[in-house]
């Protein structure tokens, strides 16, 4: 017998996801999209979530909105809903301490010397515990009101699919000011960022420098998938201005090979040449993540990796990097004391963590205390809203 539609705004149905211009709502399906992207290509809207060292999965929402009528965080539907409360700004803890941070940097420096790399994107995992209300998860919109009105940017978005059902769990609510990847038609498009400061004025030849060798990197992913003779940079070093921070982002784009545009297998085949992304990484790419395994002692999880919608009905998607990242893991049961008090959180709230990620690319020319100085000044803001 077919399931009844679920209801659009039905808080209990199986997860939801929010974009600039797109809601859905009631996840179906659940794939891996390099072991099984002729299910994506099949049809249907998909929220993707990638993590930088592991699967990039996308989910199938039955109900989707589209349009002027689909604020990127619905006011109508968040009505009834509890403020967001997130942990204490004193609870955070973080995996590389400034010490640890500032000799990974002098590490990466020496294999700059080396010639092992000529660039090293080294981050540090923020975590504080975080346990849902009741029975159910944190509240993922209630943190993306809280990030819209207080860091709005280009590629906000999240997708929540709570545990316990039939189909992997996910919690990621982004920030993200940076586009991975763009599909429109045949047009594959990339803007990575590199160089990043307070004020226009705080930009330095290092940053240039750093920008200039990820666009080339970033270049030559993409002419393993599109046409000989099609990739091009549009924009070269470009300033965009987001709350408290400057960015250079520059854009690259190309035409996808007609056999690749065609192919079931379309994403396994443009993620097997641009995953993950260049700018959080570094060049050469495969030789950077090698350095990053050996330094880095958290895994980056979503952040990192990527956020958006694939909607293969209309042959459109949008990945944002994952920078700026919140994610939300359950630790396992609530602990509870033999007489049935409560044990530190609330009675049956489920225990979890929550997760953001923030670090800086690491060139020849970088200075160990201002990269560490980078990572706060990335963290400050958002961690800021997100606490308290």
């Amino acid at each position: 017998m077919p399931r009844p539609p679920v209801p659009f705004d039905d808080r209990e149905s199986a997860g939801e996801a929010w974009f600039d211009g797109v809601q859905a709502r009631h996840a179906v399906q659940c794939v891996d999209l390099a072991a099984e992207p002729e299910r994506v290509a099949a049809g249907g809207f998909w929220a993707v979530v990638g993590e930088f060292d592991g699967p990039v999965r996308a989910w199938r929402f039955a109900e989707v909105r589209r349009g002027a009528d689909a604020a990127r965080v619905p006011v109508a539907r968040d009505e009834g809903r509890e403020p967001w409360r997130g942990p204490a700004s004193s609870a955070w803890s973080t995996s590389l301490d400034r010490a640890a941070y500032v000799g990974a940097v002098a590490t990466v420096r020496a294999q700059i010397r080396t010639g092992r790399v000529y660039q090293a994107n080294i981050c540090r995992v923020l975590a504080a515990p975080l346990a849902g209300a009741g029975h159910r998860e944190p509240d993922a919109r209630a943190l993306a009101r809280v990030l819209e009105a207080g860091n709005p940017a280009p590629f906000a978005g999240g997708v929540h699919v709570p545990g316990g059902g039939p189909l992997p769990p996910v919690w990621v609510v982004t920030a993200s000011p940076e586009l991975f990847l763009r599909l429109e038609g045949d047009l594959l498009t990339s803007a990575p960022i590199k160089g990043t400061a307070t004020t226009v004025g705080g930009l330095q030849g290092k940053d240039r420098a750093e920008n200039v060798m990820i666009t080339d990197l970033v270049r030559n992913d993409l002419q393993r998938v599109c046409r000989p003779g099609t990739v091009e940079v549009t924009a070269l070093l470009a300033v965009e201005h987001h709350p408290g921070l400057v960015h250079l982002v520059s854009t690259v784009q190309g035409r996808l090979e007609p056999a690749v545009l065609a192919a079931p297998d379309r994403w396994a085949q443009v993620l097997a040449a641009t995953y993950p992304p260049g700018s959080v990484s570094g060049a050469p790419k495969s030789s950077a993540l090698e350095v990053i395994a050996g330094l880095e002692r958290a895994p980056r999880g979503p952040y990192c990796g990527v956020v958006g919608w694939i909607d293969a009905d209309a042959g459109r998607a949008e990945l944002a990097v994952g920078i700026r990242t919140f994610w939300w893991t359950a630790d396992g049961a609530a602990p509870v004391r033999a007489d049935g008090a409560e044990s530190g959180r609330a009675h049956g709230a489920v225990p979890g963590t929550l997760r953001f990620g923030t670090g800086a690319g690491i060139t020849w020319g970088s200075d160990p205390e201002a990269e560490w100085a980078e990572t706060e000044l990335k963290a400050r803001r958002l961690v800021g809203l997100a606490s308290g």
